[in-house]
Order: C-alpha cells, then structure tokens, then sequence
C-alpha cells in the first residue's frame, strides 16, 4: 500500500512540475496578443482619423440624419 501510495505522489508531482515549465509560454502568449491588439488599434485609429475616410464617414452619418421617414 506504502508503494501505490508513493506512485500516486510521484505521478501527481511530475504533473506539477510540468505545468511549471508551461507557466511562463502563457503569460507571454497573452503579451504577444494585448500587444497585437494594441498595434491594431493605433493603426485603425490612424485610418480612420485621416482626411479621405473621416470626410467619408461624416457624409454616411451627415445623410443618415437627413433622411426622411
């Protein structure tokens, strides 16, 4: 019983210690995506505050509100 007991424990650290050496891929993983998502951002908020597509899109709104129901 002492033995299966021993196997258990040992099995059950082993899993530990590999989910410690993984640990750190997901934190840089989500750092990767946040930045990603960040240099999206800039660069759609770029193109859309440039002359042409912001003049675009103040016509779209410009005749959304002049039109009759």
């Amino acid at each position: 019983m002492y033995q299966a007991v021993r196997a258990r424990l040992r099995a059950l650290v082993g899993k530990v210690r590999t989910a410690r050496r993984d640990s750190g891929m997901v934190t840089s993983e989500y750092a990767m995506g946040i930045v990603a998502a960040v240099a999206f951002s800039v660069v759609l908020y770029k193109v859309v505050t440039s002359g042409p597509v912001s003049a675009a899109l103040r016509n779209i709104v410009q005749q959304a509100l002049d039109g009759r129901m």
